[in-house]
């Protein structure tokens, strides 16, 4: 006869507020480490700038990898070669000092990801059941995983299509490109953080099939009512007034709230 779980931890509310304390700076001080390193780490050859004997901080080859995509489309679109584009401008000084830094945050936090998932499930871990406790792993990696496929997917695929769209527009109003960093990050770092995001909702819905929060019929039965609030949630959360990007980001959310069905279908406790 099997012995019985282990109930989990009765923690007292100011319990709650301090291990969410101790997490909430734990996550904090993984991300400024990760900012020292995205901000100033000395990376990749650089022909324009000339620090450290040619050796640039990581914030400019992170730059460059952020530009390539839309980059690619307008050379696309106009048939110059990449290398000749030089699409970007500033009117305030401060502004490429202040974007880059935001650039190598976000990058700090999109490389400590696995680490703030697992401050994530160490919050949670004493309101479970041992054998639920057992999943911390398969819980980080799938979850960084999932992740870490929406933002592969957000930046190969996503601002692919979008990169094209936004500037054959561009191109048939007969407009010059001269474009401001900071603007062009909000449209970047919303659709790589908000694909990424939306790739975890298999993984939402898996835990709660699991604790029999939601079923595979419930969510057939609603997914209509599904539809409309994923169109309300993506035009509320896309950045500025670009309908694409909202029409882009609902059709990915519809179609990984199907794939979540199949999931909750395959996670669903087995009767008895």
């Amino acid at each position: 006869m099997p012995l019985p779980e282990t109930p989990p931890n009765q923690m007292t509310f100011w319990e709650h507020l301090q291990e969410l304390r101790v997490r909430l700076v734990r996550s904090i001080v993984i991300v400024v480490a990760a900012f020292a390193i995205t901000y100033g780490f000395p990376f990749g050859l650089q022909d324009h700038v000339s620090w450290l004997h040619g050796m640039a901080p990581l914030r400019f080859t992170i730059w460059h990898w952020v530009q390539l995509p839309f980059l690619e489309a307008m050379a696309r679109q106009t048939g110059h070669a990449v290398a000749s584009l030089q699409p970007w401008a500033f009117t305030d000084l401060a502004e490429p000092f202040f974007s880059l830094m935001r650039l190598s945050l976000w990058a700090a936090a999109f490389l400590s990801a696995p680490f703030l998932f697992y401050q994530l499930w160490a919050f949670i871990r004493p309101g479970l059941y041992e054998r639920e406790r057992r999943m911390v792993v398969p819980f980080v990696f799938i979850t960084s995983l999932m992740f870490l496929l929406g933002v592969i997917f957000a930046y190969f695929q996503a601002f692919k299509f979008l990169g094209d769209i936004l500037f054959q527009e561009a191109q048939a109003a007969g407009l010059r490109a001269n474009l401001h960093i900071d603007n062009y990050l909000d449209l970047f770092l919303y659709t790589l953080l908000l694909t990424g995001i939306s790739f975890e909702l298999p993984v939402l819905v898996y835990f709660l099939a699991k604790f029999r929060l939601v079923t595979a019929r419930w969510m057939l039965k609603y997914w209509r009512h599904a539809t409309i609030l994923i169109v309300f949630v993506s035009a509320f959360l896309t950045p500025g007034d670009v309908v694409v990007t909202t029409v882009f980001f609902s059709v990915i959310l519809l179609g990984l709230y199907f794939v979540s069905v199949l999931v909750a279908w395959i996670a669903a406790p087995k009767a008895g």
